[in-house]
């Protein structure tokens, strides 16, 4: 099925409006409306190639936000970075409009689409990116709305002609529970956000929440190494819902020895280098017996490191044989996949010192960061360094310790102070980076000022070390000021 055959614009004659229409989430959500025959318009303070795209299709988008921009028979829509101040979203709401989250959009916007939604505390991106790149090398052209710009394609966001549509989806703030997918890939279910969820029974029943939200029919595929995704692979089997699991263990490594739900897909690692992973996938499906039986195989050659990113392949593997797509064809899609924005990006090397970015900002993420960083320093005869900011104060105290353990796999680590982003300080007067530093094994310095902690951090780099700037706040900036102060190091 491609988009020809795609329900006949269902949204014909309705009308919306996008605040923040130029972001690369909020314009692909424009695109799909438009092609579901709705009346597009849209505000955005800043332009861009995404708004100058949607000016060029004709769709009513100007730049800055004033109340006068908002049809009185649209339907809103906005993130969660929208405030309640912004006036077109204020004056919506005076007049009794109806205000759309851009994922419920979203949701609107695929219809007649295979959805494919990718969930998970980590590693979404990744995955729904893979999943994208390769989906796009076998020819399918795929929609996505994927939270980082996937390297190979030089885009987060795409409106393709193909029937599949890849989506991430966020739990973080519940959004995940608009989309009614016919395929969700679940990587975790490790808690996080229990700032807005409390406990991890509701974090987890939330992923439960989701599950259930496929159409009927649809597949849920969970990663057997992680025990909350397992948990939920199992309940959800129970529940008479198509399951499919992957993992680093075969059959028999599953509880009872067997298969939960209706096929397994098994990771095999048959070799690492600092750049890349070469692994094998293999699927298990019941045999004539009961006993599971490996019914195909492909080889993956992944050109980006880490046993975790060949673990989030073998999810978007699986994914790729659900809409259809041959195996071999698949796992070769994935080896064209050259990572994604903020995931061991790649910002330089100065003076024999690699510099590298990365999004990760909970514990099991920065293990899994510094372990594959670890087999890249080691190829370079260097040392890992690490540059961490804590994203907000209470992820900060609630892990604070599994935090400092995590951040031990490093030669030299240096934090910065918190990143609040939603959260002030008033409200964790006693919690700032001194509280991780403090819990790092063999020590770390703690440095507040992020543009300090990073010139700190390089005044120690030799040739064949790896630095890393870590964290989900603005630390990703700092990776020039290390360059910059390595350069400047070499003049002098």
């Amino acid at each position: 099925m491609t988009a020809a055959h795609v329900e006949d614009r269902p949204l014909a004659g309705r009308a919306f409006h996008l605040i923040g229409v130029g972001g690369a989430g909020m314009s692909v959500v424009a695109e799909l409306l438009a092609e579901q025959g709705a009346r597009v318009t849209g505000s955005d303070a800043n332009g861009g190639t995404a708004f100058e795209r949607l000016a060029d299709m004709g769709l009513g988008v100007v730049l800055g936000h004033a109340a006068a921009n908002v049809p009185e028979d649209a339907v809103v829509v906005v993130s969660t970075a929208i405030k309640d101040s912004n006036p077109e979203l204020a004056t919506a709401r005076e007049r009794g409009q109806e205000v759309l989250h851009r994922s419920q959009a979203l949701a609107l916007a695929a219809i007649g689409r295979r959805f494919v939604a990718v969930a998970g505390a980590h590693g979404k991106t990744t995955t729904s990116g893979m999943l994208a790149e390769a989906l796009t090398q076998t020819g399918e052209d795929p929609s996505f709305a994927v939270g980082g710009v996937v390297s190979a394609l030089g885009s987060g966001a795409h409106v393709g002609t193909g029937e599949a549509f890849v989506a991430e989806a966020d739990e973080s703030d519940a959004s995940f529970l608009s989309y009614t997918p016919a395929i969700e890939v679940v990587t975790n279910v490790e808690p996080d956000h229990l700032d807005r969820y409390g406990t991890t029974e509701a974090f987890e029943q939330a992923f439960v929440d989701f599950a259930h939200r496929l159409v009927p029919g649809g597949l849920l595929i969970a990663c057997s190494d992680d025990l909350g995704a397992l948990r939920l692979a199992m309940s959800t089997a129970l529940q008479g819902l198509r399951v499919v699991t992957f993992g680093a263990g075969a059959p028999s490594s599953l509880p009872g020895g067997e298969l939960v739900g209706e096929g397994h897909i098994q990771l095999s690692i048959l070799g690492r280098t600092g750049g890349s992973t070469r692994s094998r996938l293999t699927r298990w499906v019941a045999g004539a017996d009961g006993s599971a039986v490996a019914d195909v195989s492909a080889e993956v050659r992944l050109a980006v490191p880490g046993d975790h990113v060949a673990l989030d392949a073998a999810g978007a593997w699986a994914a790729g044989l659900e809409l259809g797509v041959d195996a071999e064809a698949m796992a070769a899609g994935l080896g064209i996949f050259r990572g994604t924005g903020r995931r061991f990006e790649d910002r330089g090397e100065v003076a024999g010192v690699r510099v590298v970015d990365d999004y990760a900002h909970h514990p099991t993420e920065i293990t899994a960061l510094l372990t594959a960083a670890r087999a890249v320093a080691q190829e370079r005869g260097g040392r890992v360094l690490v540059l961490f900011q804590p994203h907000l104060f209470s992820r900060t105290l609630t892990f604070a310790d599994r935090f400092g353990e995590a951040l031990g796999l490093a030669d030299d680590v240096v934090v910065t102070a918190v990143y609040p982003a939603r959260e002030t300080q008033e409200q964790y007067p006693h919690v700032s980076g001194q509280t991780v530093s403090s819990r790092v094994p063999g020590g770390a310095r703690y440095v507040a000022d992020r543009v300090e902690a990073a010139r700190t951090l390089a005044d120690g780099a030799r040739s064949g070390d790896l630095v890393l700037t870590v964290g989900a706040g603005d630390i990703t900036q700092m990776a020039d000021v290390v360059l910059a102060h390595l350069a400047d190091r070499s003049r002098s």
